[in-house]
């Protein structure tokens, strides 16, 4: 009883101060002292998504966005993922490797946007490509890292009682490394997401990246404010969604490594 209400009092104070915040806005706006012209208002942030929304620019541009990023989330956790895995087959492939994966992940990726779009075209495929190659890295160290806490006497009893190293393989290093592939999950996500939007700021012909690029440009601050609250919203729903994948693959492993 004392969880449950301590979980809904601190609910009831998250929303209650986003009400607070949004009410101080909407108020601030109108009695001017925040310049309604850079600030906007919710009000009208609200009144300008249902006219583009109505329009079907909105849905079409959270659609192109959210397909490239989980396109790119899903590839680059399960290629990256399948790399660090395997370098358990070969310790000495992995020790070159490693310095290479670091160098890999402390790169700027977003730099090479521009460059991307030159290769890969102003469409869709750019930004899945920029998507993954922020996942990719991190996703193949998580599992590597997971790879290399597997318990040395657990592999040596499996070779004692006669396992093949594909059996130790599936049935000991995969299950080791997992929990450190699903708590990757929630950087990549964001990862994901910012690689896609930048590759849309640099050039696009459809997403919130070149909704918020384009709103500016024609200096209608109006829209840039719904391209950043739908980006929020859709950045929120993503994370969370991936919270709750991760706490049912947890817990499915764990039921599995109990049984």
């Amino acid at each position: 009883m004392g969880t449950n209400k301590t979980r809904w009092t601190v609910h009831a104070w998250r929303w209650g101060l986003l009400l607070v915040l949004l009410a101080a806005w909407e108020v601030g706006s109108r009695v001017k002292l925040i310049d309604p012209f850079f600030f906007s208002s919710p009000s009208e942030i609200v009144r300008t998504a249902i006219i583009k929304w109505q329009s079907g620019q909105l849905w079409r541009d959270i659609r192109y966005t959210a397909a490239s990023t989980l396109l790119g989330f899903l590839l680059g956790t399960a290629i990256g993922s399948a790399v660090g895995l395997l370098f358990w087959f070969s310790p000495r492939v992995a020790l070159v490797a490693e310095p290479w994966l670091v160098v890999l992940n402390a790169l700027p990726k977003l730099a090479l946007a521009p460059v991307l779009v030159i290769w890969f075209g102003i469409g869709f495929s750019s930004k899945v490509v920029l998507a993954f190659l922020m996942t990719v890295v991190v996703a193949a160290m998580s599992a590597y890292g997971g790879v290399q806490a597997v318990d040395p006497a657990l592999e040596t009893l499996m070779i004692s009682l006669g396992a093949k190293r594909w059996q130790i393989f599936t049935h000991l290093v995969v299950p080791s490394a997992m929990p450190s592939i699903i708590t990757g999950l929630r950087v990549n996500i964001a990862l994901a997401m910012a690689g896609s939007i930048v590759g849309e700021f640099i050039a696009s012909d459809r997403g919130l990246g070149r909704m918020i690029v384009y709103a500016g440009t024609i200096f209608d601050l109006k829209l840039v404010w719904v391209g950043v609250v739908v980006l929020s919203i859709v950045s929120v729903l993503m994370y969370a969604a991936v919270v709750l994948l991760e706490k049912l693959l947890m817990r499915r492993w764990s039921a599995r490594k109990a049984s």
